[in-house]
């Protein structure tokens, strides 16, 4: 595996783990909320520079079945990511402060729910596109050929249950509404712990990768 790649799935699981926590404000506090997205921002500009040849060879080549969800997949994300970044200058305290935007507010506001919740579904499916890769680097790096048929079974059944785990925390957290806008405010119960909100949201990291692994996976060759 070429440094290039490495360096490409590095940044992939470095923008999964911080969109949680970018969306763990009341825990964190605004000021590192921000110090957070600016690193997203900076590993977004670099993660596209990485593939720009992607984008140049949007224009090439069949679309197969797998191509076509991988490529719109992309795409939304990029939006996502796009959204996220402009609507968090625009309402940046911190960080972005030296910048004079003293309007649009209220737009920045949707704008911002709207990308934060799209890209985190959209970055879990992207994850689930490239697993397959970055089990290959785990294995190789642990040492480990091919785990035994029985670990396996085990592994699928975790797997299994906490997908399910996230689909509860999806509709407990009601991402759909923050999804189509319906809900306008982030929603955080003081009550619970830390943990518990992290649990919930890795749950639905994995149940979004498992979907797009298992339908890549499925609509390979077809």
């Amino acid at each position: 595996m070429t440094p290039k790649l490495k360096l490409k799935i590095t940044i992939d699981s470095l923008l999964t783990v911080l969109l949680p926590i970018l969306m763990a404000h009341m825990l964190t506090g605004e000021k590192v909320h921000e110090w957070v997205g600016a690193l997203m921002l900076v590993l977004f500009i670099t993660h596209n520079a990485l593939n720009i040849n992607w984008y140049l060879n949007l224009g090439r080549g069949k679309y197969t079945p797998q191509r076509i969800m991988q490529t719109i997949i992309n795409l939304m994300l990029s939006a996502a990511m796009l959204g996220l970044m402009i609507s968090g200058i625009m309402m940046s305290r911190h960080v972005f402060s030296f910048l004079p935007i003293n309007s649009g507010m209220s737009f920045a506001r949707n704008l911002h729910m709207l990308s934060v919740y799209w890209g985190f579904v959209l970055i879990s499916l992207h994850l689930g596109l490239h697993w397959k890769m970055i089990m290959g680097i785990a294995h190789k790096s642990l040492g480990v050929q091919s785990a035994p048929h029985r670990t396996k079974a085990v592994l699928r059944w975790m797997a299994i249950l906490i997908a399910a785990f996230g689909v509860y925390a999806f509709v407990k957290n009601d991402i759909a509404s923050y999804m189509l806008l319906k809900i306008e405010y982030a929603f955080f119960d003081p009550e619970q712990s830390a943990m518990l909100f992290f649990a919930e949201y890795l749950a639905m990291v994995e149940l979004f990768a498992g979907v797009s692994y298992y339908l890549d996976n499925h609509t390979r060759g077809a």
